[in-house]
């Protein structure tokens, strides 16, 4: 059983490229992409996080170029937008700078989809913020892009109003909120019970716990959920000590990449096929429900047909249990 690769619809950077850096070049745009598409990844969305305004600009007008220049659409689907229009609450915004946080604005949007040459397929926001649904059924209904909730600490009712908005998905659910929850009437659970959104989840071994990440699958169903890596730049770096998405940062031995200041991680170390990987590792789901996770779930989400992609494949290997990329 082969697929062209995992399809990963959070990738902020890789081998020491920031996606949302002001100093990103088409160079290491493509050498970033590219050293992910030859280990296992079919397809991806870059993906920039909350920037100062003249980053975005800078930033999707220079990706898009890229993608162009490069012949690289068939792999490089569009781009994920985390950010802006987060909350700045402590703990939900996670890494992202209260600084550049924006209150939903359609005007911004539409110009942050003309600086990326219409290629926006996919936006976070948080639910629980004024102006939210408006901007979701703008995103939805005029830009053809898919709203994912995260980032928040929104209730069932923020999360309804926003699913009937048109918004599909949430973002890499049970991070993004703060350390301490109240027990019943949090965004996590709040998140699973709404059975519109699909669950994106990071299983990198370090953002969930085995048990979270069996129970939101038990709980959404193997159609309703997808793997991200939200891998970091950092990703595919050695064990040390990084300054990236804003935040003084610690890689350890163990993979895991965190802000020693406040305790909160930064993104993921791992690329979807780790990720894929550690979940396989768990042996909680067949090779088929995996690869509906990692690979035609996520297409599904963005509108791609999965006979469009092509890539190197991907195999199960038996003995190793694990999965390995190779060439055609």
């Amino acid at each position: 059983m082969t697929i062209p690769g995992f399809v990963d619809l959070q990738v902020n950077g890789y081998k020491g490229v920031d996606f949302s850096s002001p100093n990103l070049t088409e160079e290491d745009f493509t050498f970033a992409c590219r050293a992910l598409l030859d280990n296992g990844t079919a397809a991806l969305l870059p993906t920039i996080i909350t920037s100062p305004l003249e980053v975005f600009e800078r930033n999707l007008r220079l990706m898009s170029q890229a993608v162009k220049c490069n012949g690289l659409e068939d792999r490089l689907l569009g781009f994920h937008v985390e950010g802006p229009f987060l909350s700045a609450a402590e703990g939900a915004r996670g890494a992202h700078n209260a600084d550049w946080i924006r209150r939903p604005n359609i005007d911004l949007l539409d110009q942050m989809q003309n600086w990326s040459g219409g290629t926006i397929k996919l936006i976070t926001v948080a639910a629980d913020v004024e102006g939210a649904a408006e901007l979701c059924r703008h995103a939805t209904e005029n830009l053809g892009i898919t709203v994912s909730l995260g980032h928040h600490l929104a209730t069932a009712e923020d999360l309804e109003k926003m699913s009937q908005a048109g918004a599909r998905a949430l973002t890499h659910l049970g991070n993004g909120v703060p350390k301490q929850l109240h027990r019943h009437h949090n965004p996590i659970w709040a998140g699973l019970a709404n059975d519109r959104l699909t669950a994106m989840i990071i299983t990198d071994g370090h953002h969930l716990p085995d048990t979270i990440i069996k129970t939101v699958i038990r709980a959404k169903g193997i159609a309703n959920t997808i793997v991200v890596s939200d891998a970091s730049p950092i990703a595919g770096m050695p064990p040390g000590t990084y300054n990236t998405l804003g935040n003084d940062v610690v890689l350890d031995s163990s993979g895991r990449l965190y802000n020693p200041e406040t305790g909160y991680l930064v993104g993921s170390s791992s690329s979807i096929l780790e990720c894929m990987n550690y979940l396989l590792s768990l042996d909680m789901l067949s090779l088929e429900e995996i690869f509906k996770l990692g690979f035609h779930n996520p297409l599904q989400l963005i509108g791609v047909d999965p006979s469009s992609l092509k890539g190197n494949f991907i195999f199960y290997h038996e003995t190793e249990h694990k999965f390995i990329c190779t060439s055609k």
